[in-house]
């Protein structure tokens, strides 16, 4: 007897970063889901560990950045070394150091981690816990064949020899490089492969080398050494350039380790042991098409692939499932209209696009024989590599117009520092409530509804007050036209309130009601949707108006999206604006 189909919302193959992300956000949403995985268990040991800055500032929203932060190694300096040119065959020599961040990049920092643990903290936030992923669970085919209307794909898989089908209204392919998802579709990886080698480790180095514990990139006649320090005190990774002609069959850990003590002298390089490593040859690589049907999506390293030096790989592929999970989880919850899918294409498509190019140009840098060929200079290297620094820090995606990214000539001129499609920046400032200092964005948590941040000025002169009466007004309408009757008021367009001025001179009355909304289980006043830019008593004035641009005589109004991205910006003269907005993607009650 043939078991039944076993149906779920949405099906997630791979529980990698992708799919483990999307999977948060389904929690959040309360959504039925399920994850297989051919592995027998959670991952153990990690080929990625660069955090990037983008990254844990979406840990954050998700609430689970302390303890990633408590244990990872922090970048802060990045140390150049090139070969010697006062005494030939002399070796490497220090050139320059410089700051790993610009500050203004984010307020949140780069670090390392095992990829294992941070897809642990993840696992943390699934409310079915480690139970919500079926391991041993081998895909072996996926269609959508629309023979169950309310569950149209279908995906074979395979657990202990025993056949096992899945129906679901979405799925996700998060299976890593070699997808079984993507190659049942028919779909290609289109792109090519250098012929540059290159070996990483993980390695408990014995040196006198003085930058062992700094991100460093040596360049030295006889190749390049990328250093990552791991978290802890000892252990360090090296991606290691190999010589031209060399084969990835032909690497073998003491062939690598060899080179490596000849790419660091004078210094001295002894391996007291070895954790792990491998060797590559470098490719970049995107699918042709990252959905089939709007129902069955790419994600991650099966639809883009690259080296991995920029430290791009899980973090990109994490932001896929970040940037699909909460569409999905909107959708399914009746707010908002299915077509809100098409934009993860459209969004990701570009990313990945441009994540190639990046790479491209980025491995070329690495390079030795190319950098003679042009004439790259130890010194243009290194301001390449800085330079490069907003983008590997995942900071530099902008979203194309689309229904949740509405661009205008005017956005500039009202927030001159905010950038519609950008993820939105953030400032400190002090909360209204209780006089605490705090990064405004903390105030959004990634809880699944959209915020409409409202910069009033200051409510101490009648002007500004009566503005934000009107603008109120018109957002309580606004926000009550998309929420079901049996939600909270603040669950699907959320509300934040930033105030020019000295906040001493505001009582709690003059704040519009709209921003101290009832809400959860005692029904009761939410006092923490307002702040001021203000002087706090014990970590100085953030400017936070100067920060984002905004004039505190005209104030602002910015929509930020589940996932923290800019979707518009509008005058608070204009706030009917907001709702015609909405009406676009959300459903109406």
């Amino acid at each position: 007897m043939i078991a039944p189909p076993e149906k779920t919302d949405v099906l997630i193959c791979g529980s990698g970063s992708a799919g483990l992300c999307a999977a948060v956000w389904l929690s959040r949403y309360n959504i039925p889901y399920k994850i297989i995985e051919r592995r027998d268990g959670p991952l153990k040991v990690g080929q990625a560990d660069g955090v990037q800055t983008r990254t844990v500032e979406i840990f954050d929203s998700f609430g689970i950045a302390e303890d990633m932060l408590k244990e990872a190694y922090h970048v802060l300096e990045i140390a150049f070394w090139s070969a010697s040119e006062e005494v030939k065959d002399r070796g490497i020599k220090r050139t320059r150091y410089a700051a790993d961040k610009e500050t203004e990049i984010s307020h949140q920092p780069h670090v390392i981690l095992n990829q294992a643990r941070l897809n642990a903290l993840m696992m943390s936030q699934l409310k079915e816990g480690s139970s919500a992923i079926e391991y041993e669970c081998e895909v072996k085919g996926v269609e959508v064949d629309n023979v169950d209307e309310d569950y149209p794909v279908k995906v074979e898989a395979v657990k202990n020899g025993v056949h096992r089908t899945y129906r679901a209204k979405y799925v996700l392919g998060c299976d890593g490089a070699h997808s079984v998802i993507r190659k049942s579709l028919g779909y290609k990886m289109v792109g090519d492969s250098s012929d540059a080698v290159w070996g990483v480790m993980d390695i408990y180095p014995r040196t006198n080398f003085p930058d062992i514990r700094k991100k460093a990139v040596l360049n030295s006649a006889t190749g390049n050494i990328l250093i990552i320090p791991r978290e802890g005190d000892s252990m360090v990774r090296f991606y290691t350039e190999l010589p031209a002609g060399t084969k990835v069959s032909d690497v073998s850990l003491e062939s690598l380790q060899e080179h490596a003590k000849k790419v660091f002298k004078p210094y001295e390089m002894e391996f007291a042991d070895t954790a792990w490593w491998s060797a590559y040859s470098i490719g970049q690589r995107r699918a042709d098409f990252f959905h089939k049907d709007h129902r069955v999506f790419l994600t991650g390293d099966a639809c883009h692939t690259h080296s991995p030096k920029a430290g791009q790989g899980m973090n990109v592929s994490l932001q896929d499932g970040h940037n699909i999970g909460w569409k999905l989880g909107m959708i399914l919850n009746g707010l908002a209209k299915p077509e809100l899918l098409e934009t993860y294409v459209l969004e990701r498509e570009r990313t990945a696009t441009e994540l190639i190019d990046f790479d491209r140009g980025f491995t070329k840098l690495f390079n030795s024989k190319y950098r003679q060929e042009n004439g790259v200079t130890a010194e243009h290297f290194a301001e390449q590599f800085v330079k490069a620094g907003r983008y590997t820090a995942g900071q530099a995606v902008q979203y194309d117009e689309s229904p949740i990214t509405v661009i205008a000539e005017e956005d500039k001129k009202v927030a001159s520092n905010v950038t519609v499609g950008m993820r939105f920046p953030t400032a400190q400032v002090v909360r209204f409530c209780d006089a605490k200092a705090m990064q405004l964005v903390k105030g959004l948590p990634a809880d699944g509804q959209w915020y409409v941040v409202v910069f009033a000025g200051d409510i101490s002169q009648s002007a500004a007050k009566s503005r934000l009466g009107k603008a109120a007004q018109v957002l309580d309408q606004i926000a009550q036209r998309f929420t079901p009757a049996d939600r909270d008021p603040d669950s699907v367009v959320d509300r934040v309130l930033v105030l020019a001025g000295d906040r001493k001179k505001v009582e709690q009355e003059e704040i519009p009601e709209f921003f101290t909304p009832v809400t959860g289980k005692w029904k009761i006043n939410c006092l923490t949707k307002v702040y001021a830019d203000d002087e706090s008593y014990n970590s100085g004035h953030g400017h936070a108006y100067e920060a984002f641009g905004v004039d505190p005589a005209e104030g602002a109004i910015v929509v930020v999206r589940p996932d923290h991205y800019v979707a518009k910006v509008s005058k608070l003269s204009e706030v009917e604006a907001i709702g015609d907005f909405f009406q676009k993607f959300l459903i109406s009650r």
